[in-house]
């Protein structure tokens, strides 16, 4: 790779791009636990910028904010996955509460709904609401993580080449994100693709359909977790 040798053009592509570190990070952390804090993963998305713009080759065919935007994500995520913030008692409440739907799902066959969920784990529908908020946290669970959102942003072929094992895998994770999206209701899944191929916050998006920002919130939670069992119970090898 030809880097960018000047460290006066390096100093500017990172002038011009902070923003797009500061939009990244707040979009990251809208749906991670508030333990995490944002000017936290700011640094750590500089440092992928400032790698970016010392690495960055034009003639790959990508443009800068394209490469730039992988570079910051992946340095936030890479953050994330060191750091095991969520506590073992939110893992255990997952795991308590994918139990529960698949006694649901097994008895009647058909899929568990929030209400039967909560009446099997004797709490309300408003606690269960706040249970699978809080679980969702026990994975980062948007496109960059498993492997797609590079689609969304342009064509990065040339960004991370992969081994032939890699993009074979890579592949057939896309296929099954895309077969576990399209399990999903028909409101859940236009707010999937609202939240993360348009990059709508869910305020935003809570205006599109007419609803609370809570409720997009509380949608988008229980969309996460059918997309979650999904996976599990069909691509094990994957969700493990």
């Amino acid at each position: 790779m030809y880097p960018i040798a000047e460290p006066a053009m390096a100093d500017d592509l990172i002038e011009e791009h902070s923003g797009l570190v500061n939009r990244i990070a707040y979009h990251l952390a809208a749906r991670l636990p508030a333990s995490v804090v944002v000017d936290d993963l700011i640094q750590v998305g500089m440092i992928g910028l400032l790698d970016a713009s010392q690495h960055y080759d034009a003639s790959q065919g990508a443009a800068f904010t394209t490469y730039a935007t992988i570079r910051i994500r992946g340095a936030m995520l890479d953050e994330l996955r060191r750091n095991d913030w969520a506590p073992k008692s939110v893992h255990k409440k997952h795991r308590d509460l994918m139990k529960v739907v698949s006694v649901i799902e097994t008895k009647t066959g058909r899929e568990a709904k929030p209400k039967a969920v909560a009446a099997e784990m004797g709490i309300t529908l408003d606690e269960y609401f706040e249970l699978i908020q809080e679980t969702n946290t026990c994975r980062i669970i948007n496109f960059v993580d498993l492997g797609v959102e590079d689609d969304s942003i342009g064509d990065t072929s040339n960004v991370s080449p992969l081994n032939p094992v890699e993009g074979m895998q890579k592949q057939q994770f896309r296929e099954q994100l895309v077969a576990a999206i399209n399990i999903l209701p028909k409101r859940e899944k236009l707010i999937v693709s609202l939240y993360y191929d348009e990059e709508l916050n869910l305020r935003e998006i809570g205006e599109v359909l007419d609803v609370s920002e809570s409720r997009i919130s509380q949608l988008l939670s229980q969309a996460h977790l059918r997309m979650r069992k999904y996976i599990s119970d069909n691509f094990p090898h994957i969700a493990g």
